[in-house]
């Protein structure tokens, strides 16, 4: 079986990216900004931020983070946004979630100008991608991910059968409509799985490419994927296990163990998908940059 290595190729792709940051900034003196917001003290955001901006000093880009208390108000942290938006040195704005109960995160998305949506959350962006404008818009940073995995291991795609299991706004509905686009990454047959499907196991064995993004641990066992299928395991699930020293360790959405050993290609949890996500965050925020000076 092949393991789809997203830990491996998140490095090669930053290293790509610094490549190019480092020729504009010789070029033009500039540099692709990344703003994160993070509202209240999260210690799992915590973490996420900070390996954003490492991520975005490895590459030659600049980071910043706004902290905002957690008692902040929506209309406070949407004049931050605004003042973000008018920005020219900010090229990405992301607000990190989950949000405090008394912001709206629909507004919030509302409010991030498009051209600055390195999330790929905005309305305007989805309904760009489900048009099939990719030229046009920014891809969800997962599904985006995804598609760069399938395409860096050769993984044909082209009037294959994938099956999505899940259907978030952040994956399951962006990653399907990806792969129904007539491009020569994906030109997939999608079909939607879901919490409300019956008798999944009678889609899912069908998949040529399975997509399991679910958040349920070890939802996807041997017994529902078909033999020689290439299994994408998007799921992050922090199960007990006493024999680690933490106590505790991190599975996907899929019985790795079983799935294995029928899979033609698969990615592991940890290092599959995850590392990917802020790799294609960097890469959109480069786009962004490239847009606004007119350097595509």
């Amino acid at each position: 079986m092949l393991i789809i290595d997203g830990k491996k190729v998140s490095i090669d792709l930053k290293s790509e990216l610094k490549v190019r940051v480092d020729e504009h900034r010789a070029a033009t003196g500039k540099v692709p900004g990344l703003t994160v917001i993070i509202v209240g003290e999260d210690p799992a955001s915590q973490v996420y931020v900070r390996n954003k901006a490492k991520s975005c000093k490895e590459t030659g880009m600049h980071s910043s983070v706004i902290e905002m208390e957690a008692s902040t108000s929506e209309e406070a942290l949407l004049s931050k946004i605004r003042e973000l938006n008018d920005d020219p040195d900010v090229h990405g704005i992301l607000v990190q979630q989950p949000l405090p109960k008394q912001i709206d995160e629909f507004a919030v998305t509302l409010a991030i100008d498009p051209a600055k949506d390195v999330d790929g959350f905005h309305p305007e962006n989805l309904g760009r991608l489900v048009m099939g404008h990719l030229d046009k818009c920014f891809v969800s940073c997962t599904p985006y991910g995804i598609l760069e995995l399938l395409g860096r291991y050769n993984i044909e795609t082209k009037g294959r059968h994938c099956v999505v299991v899940g259907r978030s706004n952040i994956v399951g509905k962006p990653m399907a409509n990806l792969m129904l686009q007539k491009l020569d990454a994906t030109n997939c047959t999608v079909t939607i799985c879901h919490s409300a499907t019956k008798d999944i196991p009678s889609y899912t064995r069908q998949a040529d490419i399975l997509i399991a993004a679910i958040g349920k641990a070890g939802f996807i066992t041997a017994d529902m994927v078909k033999p020689g299928a290439v299994v994408i395991d998007v799921g992050i699930n922090r199960i007990d296990d006493p024999s680690t020293k933490s106590g505790s360790r991190l599975v996907g959405d899929v019985d790795y163990d079983g799935v294995s050993a029928l899979a033609s290609a698969m990615t592991p949890v940890p290092g599959g998908v995850g590392p990917m996500t802020i790799a294609m965050l960097l890469k959109n925020t480069l786009q962004s940059f490239e847009r606004a000076n007119n350097l595509q």
